[in-house]
């Protein structure tokens, strides 16, 4: 059986774990004092972003991180599901759809009118899951990062 229960401080090791496992997944590295920073506002009640363990049992077997903020598209909230992972052993076993219901619930409770989220367009796997819990958009997710150099890939400036 699947347990999910919100993160507290005692998880924290336990939350790194899952954390590192889900940046190897997607090959980045994020810097330790983020992921410090982030650990302090999962934890902080007066920031909008929270988390979420799966256990099976006892055992760590997934996370999902969200966050609320306000949108121009709805009225009220909306929430961002930011990062979701599950163990490669425990995939297929309900884990991913489980949190993803979990999210909706929590939403659905701070009256948010909407869950979105990204992924990787390999994440094939993901992918049918998703396809079956929610409506892919079409849209395409672009970005730029603003703590490095002011052109870092050549791009042609903003006039």
């Amino acid at each position: 059986m699947i347990e999910l229960r919100h993160i507290a401080r005692e998880d924290e090791e336990v939350w790194w774990g899952l954390w590192r496992a889900y940046q190897q997944f997607y090959r980045v590295q994020i810097p330790d004092p983020t992921t410090r920073a982030t650990w302090s506002r999962l934890l902080d009640p007066a920031i909008p972003m929270h988390a979420t363990l799966a256990l099976r049992d006892e055992q760590p077997i997934g996370l999902v991180h969200y966050v609320y903020h306000l949108s121009t598209w709805t009225r009220a909230n909306t929430c961002y599901l930011q990062d979701l992972f599950v163990t490669p052993a425990a995939r297929s076993s309900g884990a991913g759809r489980r949190l993803i219901e979990h999210v909706y619930a929590e939403a659905t409770s701070q009256g948010c009118e909407q869950v979105y989220w990204l992924t990787h367009r390999t994440n094939d796997q993901a992918m049918a899951l998703y396809d079956r819990v929610a409506a892919a958009t079409g849209f395409l997710h672009y970005e730029r990062d603003l703590s490095g150099p002011a052109n870092p890939k050549g791009l042609d400036p903003v006039s």
